[in-house]
């Protein structure tokens, strides 16, 4: 079974996919070539697709469509392309299933597996609120991440936050862009904590996703 992914993208569970507007209005200007005139008559497809991210046993996040997501940025008035659709929204999807697959990373072995696998319950976006990390690396004389994003996810009981820190990448491909997230778990109570250290310090602090060899950087 599939839960729809909401287009309105709001800023909490329940009326939102994972990335949200902040991050639509960047991919627009980004990517859009055509002027709205040119872009008006453009059709739109309505075909949505399941991701992988659950959000109850039964249950998966479902991507909005091309038509959805235009509307969805035009009501907050990004200034959509639909012509930029086609491109938009795929990585869109990428994004968020590329995120998932980190958070699992650091989610192996941890017990999850017991409940039937963790689940994305509750995320935000937060654009205008550079996390601790990102703000530091910027000091430090690296690129500002363009937007962020706190995910919630539930292992068999207990929630974790993870921050994500999304950048834009050195252009590759068909579409001339890309995109590298920084995805670790916030430091909110000794269960995120232990977690970092253990990925910094292989395992020093107790069992570590490391001792896998798939432990995600500190």
């Amino acid at each position: 079974m599939a839960d729809k992914c909401p287009v309105d993208h709001g800023q909490h569970s329940g009326d939102s996919c994972p990335v949200g507007p902040s991050t639509q209005s960047t991919w627009s200007s980004i990517f859009s070539t055509k002027s709205p005139s040119q872009s008006d008559k453009f059709p739109l497809s309505t075909d949505r697709e399941v991701s992988s991210i659950p959000r109850s046993p039964d249950v998966k996040w479902v991507y909005p469509s091309e038509a959805q997501f235009f509307a969805a940025m035009a009501r907050k008035n990004h200034n959509p392309q639909a012509t930029d659709m086609k491109t938009i929204v795929p990585i869109h999807n990428a994004v968020n299933e590329r995120a998932w697959s980190e958070v699992l990373k650091w989610e192996t072995g941890r017990g999850g597996d017991k409940c039937g696998g963790v689940k994305l319950v509750n995320f935000k976006g937060r654009p205008n609120d550079m996390s601790p990390k990102a703000r530091l690396m910027t000091f430090l004389g690296y690129s500002a991440p363009f937007d962020r994003h706190d995910w919630v996810v539930d292992r068999c009981g207990t929630k974790i936050r993870y921050v994500i820190d999304f950048y834009t990448g050195r252009a590759t491909g068909p579409s001339g862009v890309s995109f590298y997230l920084d995805v670790r778990p916030a430091l909110d109570d000794w269960e995120g904590v232990k977690m970092r250290l253990e990925s910094a310090f292989g395992g020093l602090f107790g069992p570590s996703a490391r001792e896998n060899g798939i432990a995600p950087p500190a």
